[in-house]
């Protein structure tokens, strides 16, 4: 069915992509209106993220089948150099900036500004300005990227895209790393930016945020375009239909039903305190104490910065800051766990906010990065049985439901999800008992999140301990059995679940106590 030419922006027609063994897209077709905000959603390995590299130019001209109309104008991008001289600038999931350089030199990374083929630092800098001014972004552009956090730095990358006369804004994930503030403050910047004629396409799992923003979505599933919901921001949206549409079934409930059986004390922190690694005098552990049962899984619940990673990290083989005291315990016994590998032969594991930069190498295939934190556990002599590894590997890829065709695949061609399912699959090929989970989901579709919940699951069942680490306080309501809150590396809260809410969990996150509930 034709649409008003006058009114398209952008058309990609009958998109066909291949890599070998994977038929990635498969006839996708979208359309979008000039000054809309454009939703794609789909489950993890769908294609939404291989669609629009290429429609950039990550994936030329000549790499795949099909047409893209861009503003009445067919083209045919041979790197992404042409599609951001056309106004079309996308920005990935991983941000592509240079942590030490400022806000201003990355802001204007291969498209300098010059005099006389000198870089004009100081037009540099008041350009840098006027941008950030428009992203809201109150910071001085002199500032180093590392100095910043993660939801300034993604204003930085809209701020950039501003400075290349963006006219199609792509975002995918925008919001998987911020928290509830720094997201809705980037909604907002999406609606000035939808109301001053930018048109934008957003990738995102959370379908709260799709029917806040989008005015159209469409849905992707196994390379193919399933479903157009159009006037969103009129009709609404049913949130059900799109569940539907992207996993092919009917998900009733986003949290799989489940009966715990929990045991005797298994694992404690007593009276943890850490120091800042930079920053001398400066606590992000102060007296934490937390304790896990057998078949129990447990929830760290906090704003961003509020010490969750870093009590995590440092009990993980003191991996993050400055450990001044505290003890640890495995069922009722003192240990000690100075080293990740130390922590490992204790049976303690720690699953990464940050696959990429922590939890995978991507230089691995699927096999290598299973056995990687055990590779005892398949040599003999010394030696790395590679067929027992594929062996493990493959049982991993079966239960996870990894989409892969081969264990032999590098893990850098996966989705997120995908990824985190492998990093999932690596820490527990250790035969850990307590297994430390952080932000298990993020990135994550709702399918593949329904997974990830019922494997959490089937291992406290098999007795093991589970501490899950979450910035969506709805997934720790609806997979805990109990949630400790942190503000401040304080633990100010020790509920079960079944006795909060949301509005509880954000009172005890937002404030100090030396008085803690408790209410077992």
């Amino acid at each position: 069915m034709k649409k008003n030419e006058s009114n398209t922006l952008l058309r990609m027609e009958n998109i066909v992509k291949t890599f070998p063994g994977v038929r990635a897209l498969d006839d996708v077709n979208l359309d979008v209106k000039k000054g809309e905000i454009h939703a794609i959603c789909g489950e993890n390995g769908a294609g939404k993220s291989t669609l629009m590299k290429v429609l950039s130019g990550v994936w030329p001209h000549g790499s795949y089948d099909g047409r893209i109309v861009y503003d009445g104008e067919e083209c045919r991008f041979s790197n992404i150099h042409q599609s951001e001289q056309k106004g079309i600038v996308i920005i990935h999931q991983e941000l592509a900036l240079i942590p030490e350089l400022s806000i201003a030199e990355n802001m204007f990374l291969g498209n300098e500004i010059k005099r006389h083929g000198v870089i004009d630092w100081e037009a540099t800098y008041h350009e840098a300005d006027k941008h950030m001014k428009e992203v809201g972004l109150v910071e001085s552009s002199r500032t180093k990227i590392k100095d910043i956090g993660v939801g300034k730095q993604q204003l930085v990358e809209i701020a950039r895209a501003l400075a290349k006369n963006v006219r199609l804004l792509i975002l995918d994930e925008p919001t998987a790393a911020l928290n509830e503030a720094e997201s809705a403050h980037l909604l907002d910047l999406m609606r000035q930016q939808r109301d001053q004629g930018t048109t934008q396409i957003i990738i995102s799992h959370k379908l709260n945020e799709l029917a806040a923003v989008a005015d159209t979505i469409t849905v992707i599933r196994d390379g193919k375009t399933v479903d157009v919901m159009e006037d969103i921001q009129k009709k609404g949206v049913d949130e059900n239909q799109i569940i539907r549409s992207m996993v092919g079934r009917p998900l009733d409930n986003r949290f799989p039903e489940h009966e715990s059986k929990i045991g005797d004390v298994l694992f404690e922190i007593k009276d943890w305190v850490v120091e800042h690694p930079l920053r001398p005098g400066q606590l992000v552990c102060k007296n934490s104490t937390i304790m896990v049962r057998e078949g129990e899984i447990v929830g760290l619940a906090g704003l961003m910065g509020a010490g969750r990673t870093e009590l995590a990290r440092s009990v993980f083989g003191h991996s993050y800051g400055n450990y001044l005291s505290g003890t640890t315990y495995m069922r009722g016994e003192p240990i000690t766990m100075t080293t990740v590998r130390e922590a490992i032969a204790k049976g303690v594991s720690y699953l990464s906010e940050d696959r990429k930069a922590l939890g995978l190498n991507l230089l691995d295939n699927i096999y290598e990065s299973v056995i990687a934190a055990k590779p005892q556990k398949v040599a003999q002599l010394g030696i790395l049985d590679l067929l027992m590894a594929r062996r493990h590997a493959e049982d991993y890829r079966s239960n996870l439901r990894i989409k892969t065709p081969s264990v032999a695949t590098n893990v850098n061609t996966l989705s997120g999800g995908n990824q985190q399912k492998v990093v999932l699959a690596k820490w527990m090929f250790t035969d850990c008992d307590i297994l430390i989970l952080d932000e298990p989901t993020r990135g994550v579709d709702v399918g593949a999140k329904f997974e990830i919940y019922t494997f959490i699951q089937a291992l406290a069942d098999e007795g093991k301990g589970i501490i899950v680490i979450s910035s969506e306080l709805p997934e720790l309501l609806g997979i805990t059995d109990r949630i400790y809150t942190i503000f401040e590396g304080e633990v100010t809260g020790d509920i079960p679940t079944a006795h909060t809410n949301q509005e509880e969990l954000m009172r005890l996150m937002t404030s100090s106590t030396h008085d803690p509930v408790d209410r077992q």
